[in-house]
């Protein structure tokens, strides 16, 4: 059962040195109480209070990492129902089917479409992130020969080995257990004999059942079996069971710290018809799976579910920012213009996409607004004439254009007067209202 914050409390130095950045030990206890902090933030905890303390302050769903290196993918580590109260941790992973009857040249492009599906979006790197190799042969031999090939072919990305047969398991397994995959497929029938060998090559499991009471009892058993990371499946295939499994699966692991459905979700979304499997997965995103699996790789789906994913999982209460500085958009010479904006990513990269599309060469001076767009940051009191004219001058541009001239968004044209006060010897020009006019007013002074 989890502790209270005055029982937290209790086991705490009690010295409110704030090395774990909140003002007394107490209100750190309230936080670990709500699941909102880490016990590893207080450097002064006992071993003992850690030991005791270990289960209160952990997260209600476990956090399990799998693959290796900078393509590994983190799940698990939530804390809320709904992410308007805190934010959700760990975006899902996607992973894209591959059988093991299907023939070496569909398996090359499958692997060639997993890298290529990599895209930059408002600063954020996204990407299909596994592989779900499937033993359709229900033969360990074929399966092992897929597993090789992809693990050969994809050596970074994460694998997920879809199997129930234990041979098979162990045949995949030997292959890429130092790449820390998901071996999924244990059920009631197999559970002993899967648990030995995710065991053996120290894998994640990956647990089915059909229905919730099932999928408590076999989780607890595999626990028993001394497996503790698993990845759970409630049998669910169907839009309404994965809106109903997924949301009793969350609610209970938050809301009543049960452990025995305290684990990541996998979704299987794989549908013959497209837009069917891209709704499906859409439904997996957006209630709480930690891993939803593709049948294929395609651009337009890709699309739709990285920009989903990512509109989801980032934090509400922060901003999506880039960084404040001079941004150079093609190959600026001094004559070029030096256009001005805030640092909220979807204005940037809009302003960014225009300027590329007018195929005039630019420097965008990118200012810090802590993350508001135009019209919000003058209105807060963060774009104003005096901290623009101060970017501008501490900037260093000056130095580097010939024309001094300063184009700003013409939704803040009443800022033009105030700033040339300030910038002394510059000229600043209003630009368009609108981003999409940007192309046209970029070639119109060409």
């Amino acid at each position: 059962m989890a502790l209270s914050g005055v029982e937290i409390f209790k086991l705490l130095p009690k010295t409110n040195c704030k090395k774990c950045g909140h003002p007394t030990c107490l209100a750190f206890a309230m936080k670990l109480a709500q699941r909102q902090a880490s016990l590893d933030a207080c450097p002064d905890v006992s071993e003992e209070a850690k030991r005791i303390l270990g289960e209160a302050s952990a997260p209600p769903v476990r956090p399990i990492t799998f693959g290796t290196g900078p393509k590994s993918v983190k799940m698990g580590e939530e804390t809320v129902l709904f992410r308007h109260e805190k934010k959700f941790v760990n975006p899902c992973a996607f992973a894209v089917e591959i059988k093991d009857t299907t023939a070496d040249s569909e398996i090359d492009g499958i692997v060639a479409a997993v890298a290529a599906s990599e895209i930059d979006r408002v600063g954020q790197k996204l990407r299909i992130d596994a592989i779900f190799v499937s033993n359709a042969s229900n033969d360990p031999g074929r399966f092992e020969a897929a597993v090789k090939a992809v693990a050969a072919k994809a050596p970074e990305v994460p694998l997920i080995l879809s199997t129930s047969n234990a041979a098979a398991a162990d045949a995949g397994l030997k292959i890429v257990a130092d790449k820390k995959p998901v071996l999924f497929g244990a059920d009631e029938s197999n559970a002993e004999a899967m648990a030995n060998v995710a065991k053996t090559y120290k894998a994640i499991l990956g647990v089915s059942a059909r229905g919730l009471d099932a999928l408590a009892a076999l989780t607890e058993k595999i626990k028993s079996l001394g497996v503790e990371d698993m990845v759970i499946d409630s049998g669910a295939r169907s839009a309404k069971e994965i809106i109903e499994n997924n949301t009793l699966i969350r609610r209970a692991a938050i809301k009543k710290n049960f452990k025995a459905l305290g684990y990541p979700v996998i979704t299987l979304a794989q549908r013959e018809e497209g837009m069917l499997e891209t709704l499906i997965a859409t439904l997996g995103v957006a209630k709480y799976a930690a891993i939803v699996v593709l049948s294929k790789v395609e651009k337009w789906k890709n699309l739709a579910l990285f920009t989903c994913r990512q509109n989801i999982y980032t934090d509400p209460q922060v901003p999506m920012q880039v960084e404040q500085k001079i941004y150079k958009v093609g190959e600026p010479t001094p004559e070029s213009p030096l256009m001005i904006t805030t640092n909220f990513s979807l204005t940037y990269f809009i302003v960014s996409g225009e300027v590329e599309n007018s195929k005039v060469p630019c420097r965008l001076a990118v200012m810090d607004s802590e993350g508001l767009s135009v019209l919000t940051a003058w209105a807060a009191g963060k774009f104003t004439a005096s901290k623009i004219s101060q970017f501008i001058l501490e900037s260093g541009i000056e130095n580097e254009v010939k024309n001094k001239e300063l184009i700003i968004p013409g939704y803040v044209a009443i800022l033009s007067g105030a700033i040339e006060d300030k910038l002394p010897g510059w000229k600043v020009t209003v630009g368009p209202r609108e981003a999409n006019g940007i192309p046209a007013f970029l070639k119109s002074r060409a």
